[in-house]
């Protein structure tokens, strides 16, 4: 696959960037080399490959599952701009 000028124009754009005329150039090389090296792995046969999740076989941790409130109502509220009732104050969003 390879993207074309217009492509990559649009691509910034989506992306939010400020891409001058003289960056389009490379900056399509560039994209077409991640995707070339993207096609390149994905002719790599995987399929005896044991997926992995982690360099390690290392266990977590497991913690009693006990439903509580969390006993710091305050703490939390300190953050909030308005407060009413113990709870958040949001502006109306529906009409």
């Amino acid at each position: 696959m390879s993207l074309d000028r217009e492509t990559v124009k649009r691509i910034a754009t989506l992306a939010r960037l400020k891409l001058s005329d003289e960056r389009v150039v490379p900056m399509q090389q560039d994209l077409n080399r991640i995707l070339h090296f993207i096609d390149q792995l994905n002719e790599v046969d995987t399929s005896s490959v044991e997926k992995m999740e982690s360099t390690k076989r290392v266990s977590m941790p497991l913690r009693q599952d006990i439903v509580n409130d969390g006993n710091c109502v305050d703490k939390i509220l300190v953050n909030a701009p308005e407060v009413a009732c113990n709870m958040f104050v949001v502006p109306k969003v529906v009409e």
